[in-house]
């Protein structure tokens, strides 16, 4: 069912369809905004449910998004008492940010043109991320500047060191920005069903996104990897890059799905850290619902690993650190599979976030560690 948004410009009745990538629903009323309108105005009508739909000067409509976003900081809860209280109250007034900003909306004519003073060029943008046109669409701006950020990143490419050279990302798939997991599994002794006879060797690896693991086990030696993921976009995404490094011969990308079919000598698997819910695309790759793909994993692993081979659990103890899940139930779910540890290489995170003494959840991010732990039936 088509959503269809509509507003009134002078005595001109108008609409458009409605898009969302995170889902939020049609909005209630739409109103028009220019370069008259008021931050404090916006703001207010935006909490109230109503978006506005921008007709003035594009760079405009960003500095009235950057100051609802200021209005909505003002407004933020603080810490919590506990770092459990401290998250959830994060990502609350996370949820509560995007609601109101995402009022503010834009038009794209039905070859993706925004028709905007000072606007950029955004329809390869909007064609990678959304397909092919299906007629005028509005969407929040807040929205439309990923697009065009999640296309700068396809273009440009993520440096990846284990891999010397680059993988490009594409829009809603999680892009390997935290090389610390890659480097773990780069790193890992491979087991000794995998060096024993490496010209017939079969990996999987599993939430593959952009394929950069699948990468980097074929680069190791590994003679096949079967890489899937749930999400169409992630395997459309991990096949070009598959094909942009020259690794078709040995990747095969497989899915939608987790484990695909047959056994393999190693299974890898670097699944959502964080067991909460995702409220946008990107999300998906940071948020498991209920430990969902990791129980997954777990469950799943004996069944697909031939004698000797190995299953390696890439996962930080952020959600230890902030009391969503406790490395006993971690452990207990290993041993419920019937898995046993072999070993667990360490090392710390060296991203911006986890030396930032500002971020609202920096003693939990600041203790992380991320782990890859080897398991075997």
């Amino acid at each position: 069912m088509v959503s269809t948004i509509h507003w009134t410009t002078g005595d001109t009745h108008r609409s458009a369809r409605w898009h969302s990538e995170n889902a939020t629903s049609l909005p209630r009323r739409t109103a028009v905004a220019d370069d008259r309108t008021k931050a404090a105005d916006a703001y207010r009508q935006a909490c109230e449910g109503t978006a506005l739909l921008w007709q003035g000067d594009f760079h405009n409509a960003r500095q009235l998004l950057q100051a609802m976003g200021r209005r909505v900081d003002r407004k933020t809860p603080g810490s919590g008492t506990s770092l459990s209280e401290s998250f959830h109250l994060h990502r609350r007034g996370s949820a509560h940010r995007a609601r109101v900003l995402g009022k503010l909306l834009v038009l794209l004519d039905d070859d993706y043109t925004l028709a905007l003073r000072r606007a950029p060029e955004v329809r390869q943008a909007c064609l990678d991320a959304y397909g092919p046109s299906k007629g005028p669409t509005a969407v929040s701006l807040r929205e439309l500047l990923g697009v065009i950020g999640a296309h700068q990143w396809r273009s440009k490419g993520v440096d990846v060191p284990a891999l010397g050279t680059r993988v490009h990302p594409h829009y809603g798939v999680f892009a390997p920005v935290r090389g610390e997991y890659v480097d773990l599994v780069a790193q890992a002794p491979l087991p000794p069903a995998v060096l024993r006879s490496p010209a017939t060797g079969t990996a999987f690896d599993l939430g593959t996104g952009t394929g950069v693991l699948a990468a980097v086990l074929a680069r190791r030696g590994v003679d096949r990897v079967v890489a899937t993921d749930i999400s169409p976009r992630a395997l459309v995404c991990a096949r070009e890059n598959v094909q942009r490094l020259g690794l078709t011969d040995r990747i095969e990308v497989s899915g939608p799905g987790l484990f695909p079919e047959g056994r393999a000598d190693l299974v890898v698997c670097n699944p959502p850290w964080l067991p909460a819910r995702p409220t946008s695309p990107i999300e998906q790759g940071v948020y498991d619902p209920d430990s969902t793909m990791l129980n997954g994993f777990l469950t799943g692993l004996s069944a697909h690993l031939r004698p000797g081979g190995e299953g390696w659990l890439v996962l930080s103890d952020l959600a230890e650190h902030l009391g969503l899940r406790t490395r006993r139930h971690l452990l207990d779910a290993i041993e419920a599979a019937q898995l046993r540890v072999v070993d667990r290489i360490d090392t710390r995170p060296r991203h911006p976030r986890a030396a930032d003494p500002d971020d609202p959840l920096h003693a939990a991010r600041s203790a992380e560690i991320t782990s890859l732990w080897r398991l075997t039936p």
